[in-house]
């Protein structure tokens, strides 16, 4: 009888440590993987007491504030659409904050930091100015970095509006000056310069949004609250583009990555995104595949890499810089989408800041007299993103009725890729400007979209686009296809109500009687590492 009591005891302890061990898993998993690290480090014994700053997520989207206190946390700001509380929790307590039920996930509230000649020559956008008359008039630009010198001759008149999501202040500054050379990279008149120095598209009207400190350091709820502030105040402004030249770590899938998802809410409110691809390309000297920084991993954000143009404006002699982020994300999506200059931008300098404090063998003065340089030269995909996205402000200054979806196939199409590179660090291949903006005009007369009426370009079009992890070759794009409507994330095999996703004309180039096509182009697998293969 003893014997039967004693072993009914430790089949009992064996289950209740087998739910106990089943409960810690299923914390865990609530956990990204920085926070679980973290909170095996304060389980340790001696360890010391250290707190993270993180964003809770609960089940039924309500605030968690009660839940933080109990784990003796301080709230922060909440996010209604993502279910997010804004917190800061002690390590010892998050797995305790994890296996809560009403709890869905804990994020790192992460760092984020800015990604650190004139290349408008090479895209071909000053040839769009003088041919076209294209200049971005009319599109919004929403720069979400550290701020704007709102009192820069060649920003004069450009800044519409300014908000502050880190020190709170009312008047545009940019004590670290980052943005403000993003800013006159977009919309700079090059007044200082007798124009040789202006940006890509001067007549576009920005929306500066500050989130980076006088370090050029934030946190990922900073940059969430300025998206969010773009889509809100998006019709007042006609803000159609974000650009983040700004990086962020990866931790977890974009699917639940609250920066991503709140990138994905811009995109399916029309808006694109455009994201620096981050300066991991190198590793002791090496090439080092899967360094897409965050949210540039997502398949709906437009991720930019760096480009060498090596001082000329021949496109000849680019390459891709070895700096430059590669492929492929944390989730095996193909990443970057395309690359453009990044290396020696000229632009504009707020003469204050820490940035140009740092740099005074990159300063540049103008052509008019100014009691400091007023340009500094920087290099990085910080440089690069607002190259492409200036490009697409001229490519909705030319068609405003574009989609996100519409505009990265359109800048995918007519880039040109360089035999020997791989997709994962070329992307589709290198910005055309030129081609981009005459494609999107195109685009305008989608009830006639065979033969296009389309001006000699000097640059060769690759013709195809990379849609997921595949790289689809198409001989050219329709502009009613439904791979294009808002809803459809980049890559999907099927459209909402269930058709299959279409890209563009399948027929011979030749063929005039070419029509719409279901997607059954060519398909092909990147080139690149192997998902064993990539590097973490």
């Amino acid at each position: 009888m003893m014997r039967r009591v004693l072993v009914a005891m430790c089949v009992a302890l064996a289950l209740s440590a087998g739910r106990a061990a089943a409960t810690d898993r299923a914390s865990e998993q609530k956990l990204d993987t920085a926070l679980r690290a973290r909170a095996r480090a304060a389980q340790a014994p001696g360890a010391p007491w250290t707190t993270s700053r993180v964003i809770v997520r609960t089940v039924d989207g309500t605030p968690a504030r009660d839940l933080i206190a109990a784990a003796n946390g301080v709230s922060g700001r909440f996010f209604a659409w993502l279910g997010g509380q804004v917190a800061r929790v002690p390590d010892a307590t998050l797995e305790w904050l994890a296996s809560q039920p009403e709890i869905a996930g804990l994020s790192l509230d992460r760092a984020v930091s800015g990604t650190l000649q004139n290349a408008a020559s090479s895209v071909g956008a000053r040839w769009v100015a003088e041919r076209l008359g294209f200049d971005g008039k009319g599109v919004g630009v929403a720069t979400i970095d550290s701020g704007v010198a709102g009192w820069h001759d060649d920003l004069d008149g450009r800044v519409a509006h300014f908000a502050d999501f880190v020190g709170g202040q009312t008047g545009a500054y940019d004590d670290y000056g980052h943005g403000t050379h993003v800013a006159g990279i977009i919309a700079g008149s090059g007044r200082d310069s007798d124009g040789l120095r202006r940006g890509l598209a001067p007549g576009a009207h920005l929306v500066v949004l500050k989130a980076l400190d006088t370090a050029g350091n934030g946190y990922t709820s900073n940059v969430i609250a300025a998206i969010d502030y773009a889509i809100a105040h998006r019709a007042a402004y006609n803000i159609r583009v974000i650009n983040l030249s700004v990086a962020a770590g990866v931790y977890e899938s974009y699917l639940k990555d609250p920066l991503t998802l709140a990138a994905k809410r811009a995109v399916d409110a029309g808006i694109v995104v455009v994201a620096a691809a981050g300066n991991n390309g190198r590793r002791n000297g090496e090439p080092e595949y899967g360094g897409i920084a965050s949210p540039g991993n997502a398949p709906w954000v437009l991720t930019v890499g760096a480009v060498n143009e090596m001082g000329t404006d021949d496109r000849a002699d680019d390459s891709v810089a070895g700096f430059s982020s590669r492929g492929s994300a944390i989730d095996r999506s193909a990443k970057p989408d395309l690359v453009a200059p990044g290396v020696g931008i000229e632009s504009t300098a707020e003469s204050s800041s820490a940035l140009f404090a740092a740099n005074p063998g990159s300063r540049l003065w103008g052509t008019t007299p100014t009691v400091t340089e007023p340009y500094l030269r920087l290099t990085g995909t910080s440089m690069s993103a607002p190259i492409v996205t200036a490009a697409i402000a001229l490519m909705l200054e030319a068609n405003p009725a574009l989609t996100p979806n519409a505009i990265k196939a359109i800048l995918q199409f007519t880039a040109e890729a360089h035999s020997g590179v791989d997709y994962l660090t070329q992307g589709a291949g290198f910005l055309n400007a030129r081609g981009a903006v005459e494609l999107a005009r195109a685009f305008a007369n989608s009830s006639s979209p065979w033969p296009l009426e389309l001006t000699p370009d000097p640059v060769r079009w690759n013709r195809h686009i990379i849609w997921g992890r595949r790289r689809v070759p198409v001989p050219m794009l329709y502009a009613g296809a439904n791979a294009w409507r808002l809803g459809v994330t980049w890559g999907d095999s099927r459209s909402a109500n269930g058709e299959p996703i279409r890209w563009g004309i399948e027929c011979p180039l030749s063929n005039e009687a070419c029509s719409a096509q279901p997607g059954a182009d060519p398909v092909l697998a990147i080139p690149g590492p192997t998902p064993g293969e990539v590097k973490r």
